[in-house]
């Protein structure tokens, strides 16, 4: 019998403890170590899923059983914090997105490479098996000639959290859920060679966007995203052979594809935070030092199509002006 994987937790926010939740309750994981700016949150998280509260992330990450080091911070914070593990030799698993800028993404996978150390990024839809179906369709021709791609995350997510809306947490629309449709589109159509973005920029974040792709094959599809409406989460492709409508698309577990024959066929998939923690565990087990999953060069393209789009925008966070 495998022992549980062994998780140092940096970070023990609303995330960090909806994940916490999922992964414990597996018997396949456990969290060792937890280190957050506030010890009492910490101390109050560690109690509860049997872990260790420590007063420093360096010890946090050096406690003895931690196999991978989970960082589930604010997006200003994740680039700092993985380094600090990668320079003590232990896989990360960091949240999306990645980080706040491409420039620290190609840092970070570069000290990574370096130490021959595993880091990925937490993109949970592309470690699921329902978004890789429906690439593997794409990429089959099973939907033909496409006519259609529309992709849209419309959710009140300013009642999710207080960063989420904080300027100098890198709060906003973009990174916390513009990340999840960009990187769909990449994934199934490859990088663009021209991005238009407009959007609604205030208080220091971004509430919402109109992303639109332009890729070199010819087809352009827009993304749409916004984090102060109440709406939905829904992607579609139509084929003139084939056709999906899948909803909360970022975290799907089953799609169901409708020929124009009128036949269907339906596939389902764990599209949870446990698959996704499972599949990394396994990664980082085997010896791997880039996720099959979520590649490198994937990570770095989208967060340079969010930097783009932050360029156009004219969005820049309160510390890049320091």
């Amino acid at each position: 019998m495998v022992k549980p994987f062994g998780w140092c937790f940096i970070g023990c926010g609303t995330l960090a403890k909806k994940v916490a939740r999922r992964i414990i309750k597996s018997g396949r994981h456990k969290i060792v170590s937890v280190y957050s700016r506030s010890l009492d949150k910490c101390a109050v998280f560690a109690k509860k899923y049997g872990a260790t509260a420590y007063r420093s992330a360096e010890e946090a990450v050096k406690a003895d059983g931690v196999d991978g080091v989970y960082v589930v911070t604010p997006h200003n914070s994740h680039f700092k914090y993985s380094m600090l593990a990668i320079g003590l030799n232990k896989p990360v698993l960091c949240e999306k997105s990645f980080t706040t800028d491409a420039g620290q993404a190609k840092e970070l996978i570069e000290f990574a490479k370096s130490k021959q150390v595993y880091i990925a990024e937490a993109m949970w839809t592309w470690f699921a098996p329902v978004a890789n179906q429906v690439k593997n369709w794409l990429d089959g021709g099973v939907f033909g000639k496409i006519n259609k791609v529309a992709i849209k995350s419309r959710l009140p997510l300013f009642l999710y959290a207080k960063r989420v809306t904080d300027p100098a947490a890198a709060g906003g629309a973009l990174l916390d859920m513009g990340v999840y449709p960009l990187t769909y589109l990449y994934r199934l159509f490859g990088k663009p060679d021209d991005i238009i973005c407009n959007g609604k920029v205030s208080k220091g974040i971004d509430w919402e966007e109109s992303v639109r792709m332009h890729f070199p094959s010819g087809e352009s599809y827009t993304a749409c995203v916004s984090i102060n409406k109440f709406g939905s989460e829904k992607l579609v492709i139509e084929g003139d052979k084939a056709k999906i409508k899948l909803g909360f698309f970022h975290n799907a577990n089953r799609v169901k594809l409708v020929r124009k024959n009128g036949k269907s066929t339906s596939f389902s998939g764990d599209g949870s935070y446990l698959n996704e923690f499972d599949v990394v565990a396994f990664e980082i087990r085997a010896g791997l030092t880039e996720s099959k999953f979520v590649p490198h060069e994937a990570t770095i393209a989208v967060m340079e199509i969010m930097d783009e789009c932050r360029k156009q925008m004219k969005l820049v966070y309160p510390f890049e002006n320091n």
